[in-house]
């Protein structure tokens, strides 16, 4: 039930060409891979201070969302993505190091959703740490971020 109104949810926000196709022939592994590709590429993106790469991974439609705080003072803030995307374009001393591991992909049809935990470093220096909950959606020319 829920799956059905994420899907008609995704499907009537978008409005994007190429959102309707039918999923491509991809076994279950090979979509995994191609959205694992997907989201390294945003971090190696950001590691290189790559701007163009890094929005190249990103739906138009996309939007990024900050949860900060214990439990029930959870504040959720928002960052467009142009403003990130400046931002990661921006000459830089230390370099943004976004390490993962044990990333879950799950995939059905066109969409897919990660769970990606992280350590991020400046440089060497360790600055913070959290998980990414990242969705996306497959296009005609691959998988992007929402």
């Amino acid at each position: 039930m829920m799956r059905g109104l994420l899907l008609i949810l995704v499907a009537v926000s978008m409005q994007a060409p190429g959102a309707g196709a039918q999923p491509r022939a991809d076994d279950a592994t090979s979509a995994e891979e191609a959205v694992r590709v997907t989201i390294a590429a945003l971090f190696d993106g950001m590691r290189a201070g790559d701007s163009t790469a890094v929005r190249a991974v990103f739906h138009e439609e996309a939007r990024l969302h900050t949860a900060l705080g214990p439990g029930d003072t959870t504040v959720v803030r928002p960052t467009p993505i142009d403003a990130f995307v400046e931002a990661v374009g921006q000459p830089r001393e230390r370099v943004w190091d976004e390490r993962t591991w044990d990333v879950e992909v799950r995939v059905d049809g066109p969409l897919a959703s990660a769970w990606v935990p992280y350590v991020f470093y400046h440089g060497d220096e360790r600055s913070h740490c959290g998980v990414n909950a990242v969705q996306l959606v497959r296009q005609s020319d691959g998988w992007r971020i929402l």
